[in-house]
């Protein structure tokens, strides 16, 4: 079997959560990441355990660097890889674009695009330096086509549209030393 090491941010719930389990369960280490939904971290990692599945549950706020570079740091030393980097967690607002504050927006940006940045750069380094690796970036229809009550959230997603685009290419520049599998954005 040729397991890999996967890292699933905002893993706890949701869409998460099932790209998780899935990928556990094709035989896979699963590295979940959770922040603020520890209960339902630690019910999924004893699901999965108990079927015999290999998985890790890691708190850390993926909007924060230092958290980041926390969990990175983790995966390598625990498992000495990280072959596929999901990068899926993010919230939401609904609010009219004239209520939205400089708060509400920053606050979207920094745990919707800003995440994805620095996870994505903690990793990239190591997958470089491997020449082996995978980064996967779910993002949302509304980067394309924009939501009513949700501009900052749009903007947030059209973000990471355009930085899997913009880094896919630059991978490219790269390619006859490293390996990407996919840089690509659901």
């Amino acid at each position: 079997m040729n397991e890999k090491v996967i890292l699933v941010t905002g893993a706890s719930r949701g869409i998460g959560r099932e790209i998780a389990r899935e990928l556990a369960k094709e035989g896979n280490i699963v590295v979940a990441n959770y922040y603020k939904s520890e209960g339902k971290a630690i019910e999924l990692q004893k699901e999965l355990s108990e079927l015999g599945y290999k998985i890790e549950i890691f708190q850390a706020d993926v909007s924060k660097r230092e958290a980041v570079k926390s969990m990175i740091d983790f995966v390598i030393k625990q498992y000495g890889k990280i072959d596929v980097l999901i990068n899926n967690a993010g919230i939401d607002q609904v609010k009219l674009f004239t209520d939205i504050t400089d708060e509400d927006w920053n606050c979207i940006i920094q745990n919707n695009l800003y995440s994805v940045f620095c996870c994505t750069q903690e990793v990239i380094k190591y997958m470089i330096s491997e020449k082996s690796g995978c980064v996967i970036n779910l993002s949302s229809i509304f980067g394309r086509i924009g939501g009513a009550c949700e501009v900052h959230y749009s903007v947030s997603k059209a973000g990471i549209d355009g930085m899997t685009k913009a880094l896919a290419k630059e991978l490219r520049i790269v390619e006859y030393t490293c390996k990407f599998h996919c840089t690509r954005n659901y």
